[in-house]
């Protein structure tokens, strides 16, 4: 039987041998010491990436202080040293820490550790690359779904290895396009899968059960950080995370009635779902490497800019929407919206400001699939489309709008990225197909996923924007949902944009990281007024 070796059997087990008094004080203390010195056990990440700074994410066991060296030498010959926040409780022993005055267009190399009285932890070194001028090419990956459906890190079949395949490519930062845990689905020991062999799990106490109290929803982040690839891709990547549904609890919005729900036992007294997202907010900005805000304000839509040649918006589609209804309502308010006015307001700014040759759109739910809500009730609808492929009616008229905005203004060149479906896509949208032809222009969404958990679909796809499916990546007719991640239909997708051509380039990939066929588009850049 394994187990911590206590100060007490240390020291009778030293008195045993029949060293000194004087020798056995001496190893006690080094002993003591080594018990209460800091240790990292679940990895560092990055995020945030600027021109000139990043955000750099750690965590201890004790409390300690963060400390960060980083250095454009690998071998770290000149390093800056940055004390970081302390490390306690409060915030589960997490710790952030800004570097600042970076080199543009430069491989920074970091170093974490965690100090306090008792000693240092061992190192933690890991890598981030900060956007240049626009002399060289941009190069990022994005997909969303990580732990659902049950799957979890199982070691027999690698873990969570579509992490290392993202890795290997090196992209210059990774999109994560929300669920990135699955607060709501707990971890079993074993499932059967259709084929009758066993998906085997790692299992921890807080993925025994859906997500309640703010350690429950922590101990779904460190879940996902026990796995070994997940580590060595937040050692390689930074991140730009983004959140939907299961961050907190399936099809959530902030009105609703947890009470009214087939699952309302899981939930004890917490009765709106906005009191269960509040704890969920917590542990999401605890547990990723979110830049804190001047205002002290917890914002996840937020804007990054990687040169001349790209700016990318990233949306927060749960916060501020309305209640998942029919979303057939005659007119935009309260009821009907996704964004919410002051959401919608920013991004018509910003996309207006931007004078990046592309501006992708980093959406947590994609735009024309019809995602149903069977949670609140038949027919009911959980995304932008509401399955009607007529004139825009409910979230549509929020949409319509912005793309209104978006030809009126002559922004071109905007492209939307997404997941939470579970299959990957591509899909045009075309006005001359849609309800209400030529009121905007012409774009591309690509969808991408899962990264781990349980395959679905295709949805059915809504007509009211004209989307024509130009790509498909899902389980075969016919399949028993969901498909293990063992079946191979999990995906992501990289976007480069050439320095040169201006052009940009998504390939949508599989498991392994390869091309899936057909899954390779290159579209061309439009001139545009606004530069």
């Amino acid at each position: 039987m394994n187990r911590k070796l206590s100060r007490r059997d240390f020291a009778i087990s030293c008195s045993a041998t029949g060293l000194s008094s004087s020798l056995l004080a001496n190893l006690q203390n080094v002993h003591a010491n080594w018990i209460d010195a800091p240790k990292q056990t679940y990895g560092v990440m990055s995020g945030e990436v600027t021109f000139d700074s990043a955000v750099v994410w750690g965590r201890s066991d004790v409390d300690s202080r963060m400390i960060v060296h980083w250095d454009t030498d690998a071998n770290f010959k000149n390093p800056r040293r940055i004390q970081g926040p302390a490390s306690d409780a409060l915030c589960d022993w997490t710790g952030r820490c800004i570097l600042r005055g970076l080199p543009s267009g430069s491989m920074i190399h970091y170093q974490v550790t965690f100090e306090n009285s008792a000693g240092s932890s061992q190192p933690i070194v890991g890598q981030l690359h900060t956007p240049d001028d626009g002399q060289k090419d941009v190069y990022f990956a994005w997909s969303g779904d990580t732990a659902g459906q049950g799957f979890g890190i199982n070691l027999d079949w690698g873990g969570m290895k579509i992490y290392s395949a993202i890795e290997k490519l090196s992209p210059q930062f990774f999109v994560h396009s929300g669920d990135m845990i699955y607060a709501d689905n707990p971890i079993p020991a074993e499932l059967t899968l259709q084929d009758g062999s066993v998906w085997k799990n790692v299992t921890t106490a807080a993925k025994s059960k859906p997500a309640s109290s703010l350690d429950d929803f922590r101990g779904n982040y460190l879940y996902n950080l026990l796995d070994s690839n997940v580590q060595a891709f937040h050692r390689s990547v930074p991140i730009i995370a983004s959140w939907d549904d299961h961050e907190t609890t399936n099809n959530w919005y902030p009105q609703q009635s947890l009470r009214s729900r087939k699952d309302r036992d899981h939930y004890d007294a917490t009765e709106f779902g906005s009191q269960l997202a509040s704890r969920a907010r917590q542990a999401f900005f605890e547990y990723t490497p979110l830049m804190p805000q001047a205002s002290g304000e917890r914002r996840i839509y937020r804007k990054f800019s990687r040169g001349p040649l790209l700016d990318l918006f990233v949306l927060d589609l749960r916060t501020y929407r309305g209640p998942n209804s029919a979303n057939t309502q005659p007119q935009l308010d309260s009821q009907s919206t996704i964004l919410g006015p002051e959401q919608l307001a920013w991004l018509k700014n910003s996309l207006r400001n931007s004078t990046a040759v592309w501006k992708v759109i980093c959406s947590d739910m994609p735009i024309a699939i019809a995602v149903g809500d069977s949670m609140e009730g038949k027919n009911f609808y959980e995304a932008v489309a509401n399955a009607d492929p007529g004139a825009p009616l409910g979230r549509e008229l929020e949409m319509a709008d912005l793309l209104g905005f978006l030809k009126q203004a002559n922004i071109v060149n905007t492209l939307w990225l997404t997941a939470d479906v579970h299959y990957a896509a591509a899909h045009y949208y075309d006005p001359k197909r849609s309800a209400i032809p030529n009121s905007f222009l012409p774009f591309w969404e690509f969808v991408a996923g899962p990264l781990h958990s349980g395959s679905f679909g295709p949805n059915p796809l809504d007509g009211t924007f004209g989307p024509e499916v130009k790509f498909q990546f899902a389980p075969p007719a016919g399949s028993k949902l969901p498909l293990a991640p063992s079946d191979g239909r999990q995906s992501f997708g990289t976007v480069r944009v050439d320095a040169k051509s201006k052009r940009l380039t998504v390939e949508l990939r599989g498991l392994d990281g390869q091309v899936l066929e057909g899954g390779l588009f290159t579209l061309d850049p439009q001139s545009n007024s606004n530069g």
